[in-house]
């Protein structure tokens, strides 16, 4: 997939973008066990993720969309990480450090969210900064909210149209982590 103006908008509604990364060396932004499902199938073309705030720098939401060379690895993704998003998932991204936000606490609990488009999934990680496990609905607002954007971008790009123009198409899952 092209350069990720799909997930670098500037604002989405109260969330704010940080930074973005990207790579064609998908494994190094995933958990080994979901690395060794898209090496089963036909790969990956591209992994790119961008990490966003709320106004008040509380919340560390990255979103990755996982592009896929085959749709059936798509559905088999989406698949394994629907039944165990924690073992199967993409990475947080740290924040830079010019953006003055702390680094979450490593195995601080979070809301985990995922779509799947034709051969992509898209990820949404989101935690609070300080490593809290309080507002749950608040920090789930920030991370559907932002996946739905996202997601209709991929859509929107998948299907060949302008991007920024996606409606949030896609299979849902509700699991959080």
């Amino acid at each position: 997939m092209g350069a990720l103006a799909v997930v670098s908008a500037v604002a989405v509604g109260a969330v704010l973008y940080v930074g973005k990364a990207t790579t064609t060396e998908c494994e190094r932004g995933m958990s080994q066990e979901l690395a060794g499902i898209i090496a089963q199938g036909g790969g990956c073309l591209q992994l790119t993720s961008a990490l966003f705030t709320d106004a008040e720098r509380r919340s560390q939401v990255t979103v990755g969309v996982l592009s896929l060379k085959r749709a059936e690895d798509a559905a088999s993704v989406f698949g394994m990480v629907s039944m165990d998003p924690v073992t199967y998932q993409v990475v947080s991204l740290d924040p830079p450090p010019e953006a003055g936000l702390p680094t979450v606490p490593p195995g601080s609990a979070g809301v985990f969210r995922r779509l799947m488009t034709v051969r992509s999934v898209v990820f949404s990680n989101a935690q609070w900064a300080d490593g809290s496990e309080t507002r749950e609905a608040e920090l789930t607002e920030q991370a559907t909210e932002l996946l739905t954007y996202v997601n209709g971008n991929v859509v929107a790009y998948e299907e060949g149209k302008r991007k920024g123009k996606g409606k949030g198409k896609g299979k849902a899952s509700t699991g959080s982590g």
